[in-house]
């Protein structure tokens, strides 16, 4: 440096002031970016003296405040709530879910191989009764159609490494992504067609006293079958274990399908555990109102194809509704 000062002034008298001038700039200027390359030397880091060790621990623990990133969540390093997620979806829902979907079919399967279909005991009569209108019919399978996707796409996403894996080999990525897909953008459609049915079909399934008679007897299970209006007591139970499941779905799926509202790291987490679940809940309820209204019990699936019923099967599963639709006097 004094070196440089003599040799300064030995070429001219004002270089020996420019050249500690300019030394003083450059050390003005680099000593914040020098500061900033140092996480413990920054202040918005080290906080009140921290140093190195209790920094690292801090991070690790999900302490907040250790990045110079704006945003929700950006000061937290490691979330550490993640492995608490990763465990309760890994050894809860996954296998208590599986446990779930395979009981729920092999009740179904023993069901059918012990009392068989449910038929009309009179018989056909020939004569039919309008139970569904066109509106109904297109919202019932609306809605049917797009659960279906979404539980299998659903499905595919909570298993899918454990059975398709070696099934589609290294096309297996691909498939999960297109799974994904699907599943984002049909739930918010799934979300329109299911709130409009349910509002729709509000009115019929109010429980009253003649439900009741009709749980106490198992809906005819094992005898004659229960007085029921036009919904039964099973259809009514049905119809709120969707309503409030469906809720509980939509409004987690709604979380997850748009992040960008600023939800915090755990809501996301949670609204996950809740979706996957009540999903799964879902699914083996669907299962058995598709076999009820399908194998289970003849005449149900023509009247929500063409929305007509026969008369005899309206008599014995809907007695007091086929009264009303008659004008028959109903019974005291």
């Amino acid at each position: 440096m004094v070196y440089l000062l003599k040799r300064a002034w030995s070429e001219s008298p004002l270089n020996a002031v420019l050249v500690p001038m300019l030394l003083l700039v450059l050390l003005v200027t680099l000593a914040p970016l020098v500061q900033a390359a140092d996480p413990v030397a920054d202040p918005a880091v080290k906080g009140n003296g921290y140093q190195g060790a209790e920094y690292w621990r801090d991070v690790t623990r999900g302490v907040a405040g250790y990045s110079a990133t704006p945003g929700n969540e950006a000061g937290v390093l490691i979330n550490r709530s993640g492995d608490e997620w990763r465990l309760v979806r890994n050894q809860q829902v996954k296998p208590y879910g599986a446990w779930l979907l395979g009981g729920t079919l092999l009740v179904l399967v023993l069901v059918f191989m012990l009392l068989g279909r449910n038929k009309i005991k009179e018989g056909r009569s020939g004569r039919t009764l309008k139970r569904w209108d066109l509106v109904d019919r297109v919202l019932h399978w609306s809605v049917a159609g797009l659960f279906v996707l979404l539980a299998l796409t659903g499905l595919s996403i909570l298993y899918g490494r454990h059975f398709l894996l070696d099934a589609l080999g290294g096309g297996f990525g691909g498939f999960m992504q297109f799974s994904k897909l699907v599943h984002n953008y049909l739930g918010p459609l799934f979300v329109i067609c299911l709130a409009l049915m349910l509002l729709k079909w509000l009115g019929r399934n109010i429980f009253n006293a003649v439900d009741l008679r009709w749980f106490a007897r198992l809906g005819g299970l094992f005898g004659g079958h229960p007085s029921a209006g036009y919904m039964n007591g099973g259809e009514k139970m049905w119809y709120w274990v969707l309503f409030f499941g469906g809720v509980a779905i939509c409004a987690t799926g709604l979380v997850m399908d748009f992040p960008n509202f600023g939800q915090l790291r755990d809501t996301m987490q949670d609204a996950n555990l809740i979706h996957a679940g009540v999903s799964l809940v879902l699914i083996c309820g669907a299962l058995a109102h598709a076999y009820m209204g399908s194998l289970g019990t003849e005449g149900v699936f023509e009247g929500m194809v063409s929305g007509e019923v026969d008369e005899n099967w309206a008599k014995q599963h809907h007695n007091l509704w086929y009264d009303e639709a008659k004008g028959h006097k109903p019974p005291q």
